[in-house]
Order: structure tokens, then sequence, then C-alpha cells
């Protein structure tokens, strides 16, 4: 009866492998659901980058105000008429006035004194 019992108990073990770690095993099923619902939120993501590129084509191809802001933006181009006015937050340090000479400093490079006349 011993013998019998413990028959059944390891073909109880061997049905049950497959279940718990086969090929098709509920771990797998569980991990392969995972990765889908990563993947659904990434979709999600990239429909929403999609339908603002898509918005963003459709203002370009329809006038030229988004053309417009895209130069002022991005290339810091202004009309002609216009004055250019450029407002600083208080706390950052202000530039460094001009050499007198007209030439624009150079950040990074310190001159040299020239040596004194013998």
């Amino acid at each position: 009866m011993r013998l019998f019992t413990l028959v059944l108990l390891a073909l109880l073990v061997l049905i049950q492998y497959p279940l718990w770690l086969g090929k098709g095993s509920w771990l797998r099923v569980w991990e392969i659901e995972r990765q889908l619902v990563h993947q659904n939120k990434a979709n999600e993501r990239l429909v929403e980058r999609n339908r603002a590129l898509e918005g963003e084509v459709r203002d370009l191809k329809q006038g030229t105000g988004a053309i417009e802001e895209r130069a002022r933006y991005e290339l810091g181009m202004m009309r002609p008429d216009e004055v250019f006015v450029q407002v600083s937050d208080p706390g950052a340090a202000a530039p460094a006035p001009a050499p007198a000479s007209g030439t624009p400093p150079v950040s990074g490079v310190r001159s040299k004194p020239a040596p004194a006349a013998r």
C-alpha cells in the first residue's frame, strides 16, 4: 500500500510539472502578461507622441504661423522692424561688458600682458 501511495504521488508531481514549470506554464503566462502590460504602456506613449507630431505637421502645412514661431524660438530670428529685448533672472550673473576696442571677448581665453619695453 505504501508503494502504491508513492507511485501516485510521483505521478501527481509529474502531471503538475508542466503546469507550473513547463513550456506553457503558469509562470510563463504571468511573465508574458507582465510584458504585455509594459508594452501597452509604451504603445500609449508612442501614440500620444504621434498625435502631437501629426498636429505639428498639420500646422506647418496649413499656415505660416507655425513656421514663424519655429524660426523665432529655435533659430532666434526676428523681423526687421522688431526690437530684441532680453530679460534675465535677477539672481543670474550679469554678462561681462565688451572691451572698448569693439572686439567681442572670447570666453575661456585669458590674454597675457604685453612685455615691458626696455
